[in-house]
């Protein structure tokens, strides 16, 4: 199912997408972090109630906004990304001909940057002048597990949704690592609903971004280097994951710094992010 976290008249609930249309959950669900960690108790009882609404009806928030940490989010994980981004000249340390890691290079996102479709994105211009966009499909975690091997790593992948790992390059280069340049409040838009796992395929999901209507990534999930599975089996080395936990897997080629001159976002862009099955994440930048 596709659930969705939508406010009217000042009240936020989860709801069911069905034909472009929402319907509340009964029992009635305002939290997706209980809801995850509830989901197997609940999944039989869960009913759609109401009338449907339609979706433009509604504000669509983002369907996870209190995650109970931060994201993890893997770089240079698209090989033509990665040789884009290793001669863009915003990689510190990059060699050419060693584009491709021999391991996932993973950072963080605060939670606190996360932000809805159709929030607007803010540029900050007082601190940099270079942000960039990144569409990526990203995995919540439904059971908790620790050094999960690879084959039983969908058992534990709750829903998929779109992030927008929003990029400040210039912090980014500056500062010789990633968090400084993506952790700015409003810089992980997140949406526009969770579908859960057992309506996608995530390994073959088609990928695109436009900005201002003009297609900038196209790409498909089956190009990943690092595939989910090894992912999940990676990061939960030695490490705990839990319920509401996000992993976001990173981005294919057609990014801002990809292009001779970069094209960095300016005030009044629109950035739209389709994925297979996960509908459009479309946000303007202020």
């Amino acid at each position: 199912m596709k659930l969705v976290r939508y406010s009217k008249n000042g009240e936020t609930r989860i709801g069911r997408v069905e034909d472009g249309a929402v319907r509340a959950l009964d029992p009635a669900q305002t939290d997706m972090v209980r809801l995850i960690e509830d989901f197997d108790n609940l999944r039989d009882r869960l009913r759609p109630a109401g009338d449907p609404i339609p979706l433009e009806n509604v504000t669509i928030e983002a369907p996870l906004p209190n995650p109970p940490r931060n994201l993890f989010c893997v770089g240079k994980n698209y090989r033509e990304h990665a040789r884009e981004f290793s001669g863009s000249g915003y990689e510190a340390g990059a060699v050419k001909g060693a584009e491709v890691d021999e391991y996932p290079a993973v950072f963080t996102k605060p939670a606190t940057s996360i932000v809805g479709p159709g929030a607007d994105v803010l540029l900050h211009p007082e601190i940099t002048s270079e942000v960039d966009y990144e569409i990526e499909l990203a995995l919540i975690i439904g059971k908790p597990g620790r050094n999960i091997p690879r084959e039983r790593a969908y058992e534990h992948i709750w829903g998929y949704t779109i992030v927008n790992d929003v990029t400040a390059r210039d912090r980014q280069k500056r500062h010789k690592q990633w968090f400084m340049g993506k952790a700015l409040d409003t810089f992980c838009p997140m949406g526009p609903w969770i579908a859960t796992a057992d309506e996608i395929d995530p390994e073959n999901l088609d990928l695109e971004t436009r900005v201002n209507g003009e297609v900038r990534q196209r790409s498909n999930t089956r190009d990943l280097i690092f595939d989910i599975p090894s992912l999940v089996e990676t990061i939960s080395s030695g490490l705990t994951l839990v319920p509401g936990d996000v992993i976001v897997t990173g981005t294919p080629a057609g990014v801002g710094i990809g292009f001779d001159p970069p094209r960095f976002l300016k005030q009044g862009d629109v950035v739209s992010m389709t994925i297979t099955g996960l509908g459009t994440l479309e946000n303007t930048f202020r």
